[in-house]
């Protein structure tokens, strides 16, 4: 549940204070530490069983988070408190409505989950407020950097036996082990570096990287960018680097293309031009560098593509059609379960000859489709107006809203395994 409160940054932001704004003072070593835990917790999402049916989900995250809270407990105003117990009440209310009262206890246990992960995104989010632009940029190029280097000493100087044995320690499933499938779509073997799969790699380096594009002031950023990018497909070859190039449409056209505030008409045309430039590269890019990947998943030959992208949007737009008030309710997998199975099977993109995946688990892979599968189509709109509502009132910059929310929704949508 970690995973959906980062992935849904309109939750987050939905109860913050208007004292998070001030003018940022800088953060000490502690607090630049605290957020590197924090991090470590989303890139290995590191589990722990409180027991058997309690889980502690992304433990460092969880520990980093609430220290950070205890830090900027000054920085909590009554209002965003208010605004904060909107969010949980909406929540609440959602699952008395769902359908089927007997997995009350079930969705309780996921409110629960939730607003954990709500109350540690928004000790994060107070915390990076009062850092320096600097220090913020600084901070996320150091991680992608040192997620780049890994990889390169993971596949090219024998870190991989180290990189192994310790995701075999810390992860009792869920760990990635189809390397004959990496040789075949990529010619090599994908690094790991310590996460449980390499799309957790490849995600974490995208998302780093583009939050130091938007944030860092310097000039000549975007040249570093696309250095980064190329040294990202060599290091670590996967179709979601290519998204580090779908992205920087929105960051053109909604924060670059903007002059004190106000969008600049003639630029943005420019810089319009530029973007369809970045979205067509993405297309060849994706041609070129992955075509036996590409071709497995227009055939409909891509089991991983289907349960990430395919199954997940079928799923989506069947509960909205089925359960349209309050969807299947919060952590509501075991109710539709048979219901999706069924669905799946049925689809002409679903092939027979596939291993049958429990909808239970891999609904968690899309959380853009998992907030109209928990929510439904009411419930779904009206916590996304309530959202809109809130930013309005605090004040939240709207282009850099919608430009770091794309960053953080885009990429788990289509991020293939």
């Amino acid at each position: 549940m970690t995973g959906l409160a980062l992935a849904q940054p309109e939750l987050r932001t939905a109860f913050t204070s208007r004292r998070s704004h001030a003018v940022p003072r800088g953060l000490d070593g502690f607090d630049i530490a605290l957020i590197c835990v924090f991090l470590i917790g989303v890139y290995t999402n590191y589990t722990i069983m409180i027991s058997a049916k309690l889980p502690f989900p992304s433990a460092p995250a969880g520990v980093a988070g609430l220290i950070l809270l205890c830090r900027r407990r000054n920085l909590i105003t009554p209002r965003a408190l208010t605004c904060f117990m909107v969010v949980a009440l909406l929540f609440m209310t959602s699952i008395l409505c769902a359908p089927e009262i007997s997995f009350l206890a079930r969705r309780t246990n996921g409110l629960i989950q939730l607003l954990y992960s709500l109350t540690i995104g928004y000790a994060l989010f107070l915390t990076v407020t009062q850092a320096s632009r600097r220090q913020i940029a600084g901070l996320f190029l150091g991680l992608a950097l040192i997620i780049l280097v890994g990889c390169l000493l993971e596949g090219h100087a024998g870190l991989r036996p180290i990189s192994d044995a310790v995701r075999n320690v810390l992860y009792s499933k869920g760990v990635y082990e189809n390397d004959a499938r990496d040789l075949l779509f990529y010619e090599r073997v994908r690094p790991k570096f310590f996460a449980s799969e390499p799309a957790s790699v490849t995600f974490c380096y995208t998302l780093f990287t583009f939050i130091w594009l938007v944030v860092s002031p310097w000039r000549w950023k975007l040249l570093a960018y696309a250095g980064l990018f190329g040294l990202g497909l060599f290091a670590m070859p996967g179709p979601t680097l290519l998204l580090m190039l779908l992205l920087i449409l929105p960051y053109l056209l909604f924060l670059d293309s903007r002059r004190a505030g106000r969008l600049d008409s003639s630029r943005f045309m420019i810089i319009a031009v530029g973007a369809l430039l970045f979205g067509g590269a993405f297309i060849l890019l994706a041609q070129s560098l992955f075509p036996m990947r590409l071709e497995a998943v227009t055939s409909g030959n891509d089991p991983s593509f289907f349960y990430r992208v395919q199954g997940p949007a079928l799923a989506g737009i069947n509960i909205m059609m089925h359960y349209p008030l309050a969807g299947a309710g919060l952590t509501g997998e075991p109710f539709i379960e048979q219901e999706i199975t069924n669905l799946y099977i049925r689809s002409r993109y679903y092939s027979a000859g596939w291993q049958i995946v429990s909808p239970a688990t891999e609904l968690l892979i899309n959380y853009f489709w998992l907030h109209w599968i928990y929510l439904g189509a009411i419930w779904g709109v009206a916590m996304m107006a309530h959202t809109i509502q809130q930013n309005a009132r605090l004040g939240t910059p709207r282009a850099r809203n919608h430009t770091v929310t794309a960053a953080m929704m885009a990429t788990p949508q289509i991020a293939p395994r």
